[in-house]
């Protein structure tokens, strides 16, 4: 018998999936071959999609991107054998952007069928859980502190802290709530892991429930996510009936479509069944967050990350990376740029390196302009700042962010006036409307900014922007206002030619 993996991931999908597997099936069949196909989640090549891999004596083979109608073609190049093909690749391991990374929260991603628990745990899965349970509750908090792993999800806070809060406060009763709310443009690593290693998130959220003392854990996922849901709710299930949780109960809660959701207090009020507004803090969610109990809420990326660090070892985590940012994060390519996709790997490469090294340029051809990394409120960077090391202090000593670890690319074409337009606008509908200067400071700097590009006394219009930034930045409840003002203030700082002022010398910009 012979298997052949195909991506049921999104992104793979998105671009003809589940007709490769349906024509490779019809094929096989026709052909009279003992072909199994096994369905994936993604590797990250995403411009290789689909990539379809055969297991042979010599290990994988992949070929891509593959179309319906290769099937017959595949065939009679014995794809079974790993045959000849203009459309082979060689052994995955062996592509440079698969090559040059380190593969530890996403090492099971594009291997293992996300359904089979046998499949996890042959690849190393339940390990962490087995050195926790070994260790013990402050020996879980303590590994996981040394590792020095901080919250993915954009704030960088530290992990074992959190932990070791929550742990330390009493009550009758703590949660476990893991952010899946992956709203950031140019962003898809938590969709990645939900539909390709989905038994990692449950495991990671079980041994935080084990080290902090909650019985109860919450995934909430956005609505726009469908196949990540099915995939969550169908592996909670096989844990639940393979005996992997015990005591501790796992369900999956549905956003609605907001982004503010993705703000931690929001996000409880969303699963409590209210309205998703931002709470004011203090009180802190780890002392009283959900139905006001101790709570951690931590990224799905985080969590997923920890059964890793239990079966490997702190120091082997902590042993990765630069300064404060320890460990891997996995930096996700997209917009116009030739190889986008997921690659991981330590904190420290720079900015260029990512896009002109690994990205390969833009997809068009025309030079790389700019650079938005972390979301839709990071900062544009020019080429003058790819020197910048993918670091969390790195990024914020030059009025970046980081965030969720999306970096899109723009060439040359793109109008910088009307990206800083856009980061205004979106948070105004983004906005919960529950403080003032986020739902109002953003239309009235939308009205602006349309003065500014129409040519309406731009210099006195953007000294009213940039009063605008400084009220959203400082009096905003939370980082949706808050942090809006770092992609408008970063397109007219390096970018000052669209916006009618001089073009700044290289070295001033």
């Amino acid at each position: 018998m012979t298997r052949i993996f195909i991506p049921q991931d999104a992104g793979a999908r998105a671009v003809g999936a589940d007709r490769v597997a349906d024509a490779l099936r019809v094929e096989a069949s026709r052909r009279g071959l003992d072909v199994t196909l096994v369905r994936t989640g993604s590797r990250g090549l995403f411009w290789l999609e689909p990539m379809i891999e055969v297991e042979t004596p010599a290990g994988r083979i992949a070929y891509g991107p593959v179309t319906a109608g290769d099937a017959a073609t595949l065939f009679e190049a014995r794809l079974e054998e790993g045959g000849a093909h203009p459309l082979r690749i060689g052994k995955p391991d062996d592509i440079p952007f698969l090559k040059q990374q380190t593969r530890i929260t996403f090492a099971r991603c594009g291997i293992v069928d996300p359904t089979s628990l046998d499949d996890y745990r042959a690849h190393g899965g339940y390990r962490g859980l087995a050195r926790a349970l070994q260790i013990g509750q402050p020996g879980v908090i303590e590994a996981v502190t040394a590792s020095g792993l901080r919250g993915r999800g954009g704030a960088g806070f530290p992990t074992g802290i959190k932990w070791k809060t929550v742990a330390e406060t009493a009550a009758d009763r703590k949660f476990i709530v893991c952010n899946a709310d992956e709203g950031d443009s140019g962003t898809y690593a938590d969709r990645m892991i939900m539909e390709g290693d989905p038994f990692s998130v449950i495991e990671g959220m079980t041994i935080a429930g084990y080290a902090v003392g909650a019985t109860r854990g919450y995934i909430y996922i956005r609505s726009e996510y469908p196949d990540a849901i099915r995939s969550m709710e169908k592996a909670i299930a096989v844990a639940v009936n393979r005996g992997c949780l015990d005591d501790f109960c796992l369900e999956v809660r549905v956003g609605a479509g907001s982004y503010v959701c993705g703000e931690e207090t929001a996000l409880l009020e969303s699963i409590e069944g209210r309205r998703g507004q931002v709470r004011a803090k203090p009180p802190l969610p780890a002392h009283k967050g959900l139905f006001g109990r101790p709570t951690v809420v931590n990224n799905l990326v985080t969590l997923a990350t920890v059964p890793a660090i239990l079966a490997d070892g702190a120091e082997h985590y902590a042993a990765l990376g630069m300064g404060r940012s320890r460990g891997t994060m996995p930096i996700q390519i997209a917009g116009n740029v030739r190889h986008g996709g997921l690659f991981e790997a330590p904190f420290g490469l720079t900015l260029g390196e990512i896009v002109d090294g690994i990205g390969g340029g833009t997809a068009s051809g025309r030079p790389v302009r700019a650079v938005q990394v972390g979301g839709p409120l990071g900062a544009y960077f020019p080429r003058a700042l790819f020197d910048t090391p993918f670091d969390y202090e790195a990024f914020a000593g030059r009025d970046g962010l980081i965030g969720h670890g999306g970096v899109v690319v723009f060439d040359d074409s793109v109008d910088m006036a009307r990206q800083a337009r856009f980061a205004l606008e979106f948070c105004g509908i983004e906005s919960c409307g529950k403080c003032t200067p986020c739902r109002i400071g953003a239309v009235r700097g939308v009205e602006t900014i349309d003065r500014i590009i129409a040519g309406d006394r731009r210099d006195a219009n953007l000294a009213l922007v940039e009063d605008l930034c400084q009220t959203l930045k400082f009096g905003s409840l939370c980082a949706l206002g808050g942090f809006t003002p770092y992609p408008v203030m970063s397109a007219i700082a390096h970018f000052p030619e669209d916006f009618g002022r001089p073009k700044l010398p290289a070295a001033a910009a």
